[in-house]
């Protein structure tokens, strides 16, 4: 706990004797070793944040604990194929799979492979939601062009032709339980605002 204030202390209490299911996640990652952090002189983006990191941190960022668990199934995109200039639907569905009711933080993380360099994942939606035990509830974000954009050697924010890889889970893909899909860019690359 960082800085928890006065009523800390019961708070971390209610979470240790189960009379509160924790939900919230880690908006850092925490390494392993500093081994893992590049030199001080090193300006490159490599192993910096969550989205450059590429080595396995102790904790990723998006990270959370829960006395539940959810399972995440039928990855759906409104469209299989869009232009540079369309935003596509994105559903799932969350299933408590525990005994206990419980939040869930569905976490929507994006990897553009273009031929511009981009960041191995990106955060591009995030939803928290109250499902009670055995319940199974869908999920929707809308993911706007600027969300699956990369940014060019000028700095302009590019749409590029190719495909673009969706996780949806509880946290980073490869980290949590996760659903996985792709949709297909389809036109001339373009510049967004």
């Amino acid at each position: 706990m960082w800085y928890p204030g006065e009523e800390g202390g019961i708070a971390l209490a209610d979470v240790l004797f189960g009379d509160y299911n924790p939900s919230g996640r880690l908006s850092v990652t925490f390494v392993k070793s500093l081994a893992q952090v590049p030199d001080f002189t090193d300006y490159s983006m490599n192993n910096r944040t969550y989205r450059y990191m590429k080595d396995e941190p102790l904790y990723p960022f998006g990270h959370g604990l829960s006395y539940t668990s959810f399972q995440y199934n039928n990855l759906r995109m409104s469209k299989s194929e869009v232009a540079p200039t369309e935003s596509v639907e994105i559903l799932v569905d969350v299933q408590n799979a525990g005994k206990l009711d419980g939040d869930e933080v569905v976490q929507l993380y994006v990897s553009n492979p273009a031929s511009i360099p981009a960041p191995i994942r990106s955060l591009q939606g995030f939803d928290r939601v109250h499902i009670k035990s055995g319940e199974k509830k869908t999920i929707k974000f809308t993911l706007k062009p600027e969300q699956f954009a990369v940014v060019d050697e000028e700095g302009k924010f590019m749409v590029v032709p190719g495909k673009v890889e969706l996780s949806v889970g509880g946290g980073q893909p490869g980290f949590a339980n996760v659903s996985t899909g792709s949709f297909k860019v389809v036109g001339q690359a373009t510049k967004v605002d």
